[in-house]
């Protein structure tokens, strides 16, 4: 198998970040390109219960998330990826699942590495965890071979 290029899509929780030492020790031993994803949340898509902020409001909100991200993603990859030897981030807005779907097909992704569960399981009690809604959509609809992280293993 010939990998050029390894997909890794991050939420920037604790458990999402476990896959880095991954990512990196691939990309290394292929001297392949990782491809960074950061999928910010949608909130234009959102029902609003209380009443709906203005369009501009929403709007702020999500650039000022994705100028957030980049800077953690920066930061990220200087600590966690330094030896790759090619890094390309990416920071799009969506739902997670269709998002990295997306990106595979568009970054011809060979590999695609996360974590069974992000943002929002890190409390889950492991014993019991089944995989996040993200890892089943994209393992079950990825073109490209996954390589699924368990973030609670040590």
């Amino acid at each position: 198998m010939e990998v050029r290029t390894i997909l890794w899509p991050t939420d920037l929780s604790k458990n999402s970040i476990k896959a880095a030492k991954h990512v990196s020790s691939l990309a290394l031993k292929y001297q392949a390109k990782v491809v960074v994803l950061y999928v910010g949340v949608d909130l234009l898509s959102y029902f609003r219960a209380y009443g709906d902020p203005s369009k501009d409001q929403l709007e702020h909100f999500q650039s000022w998330e994705l100028k957030q991200a980049k800077k953690h993603l920066e930061t990220v990859c200087a600590q966690e990826l330094k030896a790759c030897p090619n890094i390309e981030v990416k920071l799009v807005q969506g739902d997670a699942a269709s998002e990295i779907l997306k990106t595979i097909k568009e970054a011809k992704a060979d590999m695609v590495v996360l974590t069974s569960h992000g943002r929002g399981q890190e409390d889950l009690d492991q014993k019991s965890a089944d995989f996040g809604s993200v890892a089943k959509k994209v393992m079950a609809n990825s073109p490209a071979p996954v390589h699924l992280v368990n973030p609670y293993t040590k």
